[in-house]
């Protein structure tokens, strides 16, 4: 009984890592660059979760709507007024360019008196909630990441399979000078994906504030995802979703049975081993050139 509720935490975990990678490939897919400001954008969407709910009062149904929102426009804005105007620079300016956002949002929220300096309690209405089954006693929290997460991932799957901005932005991905050429809007596409992928941090903020509280560095999780999304290829976003259930699996089980510290260090053993075994990650495509 013991495991499984220790899969189920692990599974939980991997949930949130596998979000947050899924603005890593969505991303990377549109820019062929890394953002690390993902981390701290689901970082932001919590603390304005936590300002609608304690602040504004608004009631939670439409707290997440509104987090979700607001947190897409602040995607659109990245991308117009500090990601655009660097496009055909190298990779690394884009990349460097990523990791100071990140570091802005962190302290700007830093500086904000009484608040940024300080761990606080998202009131969800599930807070503390628990379901027994059978001799097992779970979280409703974790249920609630879990239950979320499945149908975040089937309306991504929808919206890329089924619609034309999806397929839009998979034509995109493979190749940006063609589609540009086939009449496709490029540049407003990418502006979509930072929106969508500011959402998708915004989802995952919410969903991990009621078990690991709000605070500053609660972005820092990031570190973890990128790892879940190399195990699942870099590409891929199914990849990115069984990458992060690999990772928060075998770092549950390592602080489980292992001494303590493993579950630290769990996630990069299981991204070397990938490397070694894999270096394009499980659903990761070969992509070979010509020269």
């Amino acid at each position: 009984m013991q495991v499984l509720q220790v899969l189920v935490s692990g599974i939980a975990q991997g949930c949130i890592y596998g979000l947050i990678a899924l603005g890593f490939v969505l991303i990377y897919k549109a820019t062929e660059a890394v953002s690390f400001a993902q981390g701290d954008l689901m970082m932001l969407g919590a603390f304005v979760g936590l300002a609608a709910l304690t602040v504004l009062g608004f009631p939670f149904w439409i707290t997440v709507p509104a987090v979700i929102a607001a947190m897409g426009l602040f995607g659109l804005a990245i991308e117009r007024v500090v990601i655009r105007p660097i496009l055909g620079q190298p990779t690394f300016s884009i990349v460097m360019l990523t990791i100071g956002v990140g570091y802005v949002a962190r302290g700007a929220i830093t500086m904000i008196p009484g608040i940024g300096t300080d761990t606080h309690t998202l009131p969800v209405p599930y807070k503390d909630a628990v379901v027994p089954v059978g001799g097992v006693v779970l979280a409703v929290e974790q249920l609630v990441v879990i239950a979320v997460t499945a149908v975040l991932c089937l309306v991504l799957y929808l919206m890329f399979s089924r619609s034309k901005v999806g397929i839009a932005m998979q034509a995109a991905s493979q190749n940006q000078l063609a589609a540009y050429y086939m009449g496709i809007p490029v540049k407003k596409l990418n502006g979509v994906v930072w929106a969508l992928a500011a959402m998708v941090a915004a989802v995952a903020g919410l969903l991990l504030a009621p078990i690991t509280f709000v605070h500053a560095n609660m972005g820092f999780i990031g570190l973890k995802a990128f790892p879940a999304a190399v195990v699942g290829g870099f590409g891929s976003l199914p990849g990115a979703i069984v990458g992060g259930l690999i990772i928060g699996v075998v770092e549950s089980l390592a602080g489980f049975y292992l001494p303590e510290g493993f579950k630290d260090v769990a996630a990069y053993a299981v991204v070397l081993l990938m490397l070694m075994i894999k270096p394009n990650g499980l659903f990761g495509e070969n992509l070979r050139k010509k020269v």
